[in-house]
Order: structure tokens, then C-alpha cells, then sequence
């Protein structure tokens, strides 16, 4: 199993950027996928999920109408458009699968597999 994240960076409050994960060695199509992220000195932070089946979607009410999810089951690949962004969304952003992420972000347990990518918003 392997995730790689790519499109952080630096970015002026109210600027948007978009963020991928490529994923390989699983049948991605199959899993549920999330966006977690986290922030310097805090713990992980669930972000959004979409599921495997009619790509339904779910958000954190602290990104919801700002961020959105999407995959592309074939190019298995899985993005987050993210707009208005704000100072408090600066974090290192990490994809994950599975359909428990969000349940295991709540009880604390959540530890990301991949490297994530940075994104830091400031003026």
C-alpha cells in the first residue's frame, strides 16, 4: 500500500490550493478515502471522507463549504480542493483509506502511513 500527497504549499489567506494522493498496491476504487490533517503541536484532524460506493461525501463543519473532496477511480487518485483558505488550516494534510479513519482520528489512535504534504496559509 502506498499514498503520496502533493500540492501543499504556501498560500495568502482567502488563496485556494489543490491537493492529491496517488495510490497504488490496493483496489482503490473499493475503499472509502479521507483527508486528515494536522496541525504543529495539535493532534490529527479529520477532514472529509468519500466513500467507495455512490461517492457520497462528508466534511468537518470547520471545512465544510470551503473544501472539497473528489477521486478519479481511474487514475486512482484522490483530491481536495480547498478555498477561502484560512490561518487555521495550515497543517501537514494526509490521505488515508478505509472506511474507520474517522472513528479512529476520534479516539486518538489514527497514525498516518504516508508522508503527507505541507500547507501553510499566511500573509
Amino acid at each position: 500500500v502506498q499514498l503520496v500527497e502533493s500540492g501543499g504549499g504556501l498560500v495568502q489567506p482567502g488563496g485556494s490550493l489543490r491537493l492529491s494522493c496517488a495510490a497504488s498496491g490496493f483496489s482503490f476504487s473499493s475503499y472509502y478515502m479521507n483527508w486528515v490533517r494536522q496541525a504543529p503541536g495539535k493532534g490529527p484532524e479529520w477532514v472529509s471522507t468519500v466513500n467507495s460506493g455512490d461517492g457520497s461525501t462528508n466534511y468537518a463543519d470547520s471545512v465544510k463549504g470551503r473544501f472539497t473532496i473528489s477521486r478519479d477511480n481511474a487514475k486512482n487518485t484522490l483530491y481536495l480542493q480547498m478555498n477561502s483558505l484560512k490561518p487555521e488550516d495550515t497543517a501537514v494534510y494526509y490521505c488515508a483509506k478505509g472506511a474507520d479513519v474517522r472513528r479512529l482520528v476520534r479516539m486518538a489512535v489514527f497514525r498516518p502511513t504516508s508522508q503527507g504534504t505541507q500547507v501553510t496559509v499566511s500573509s
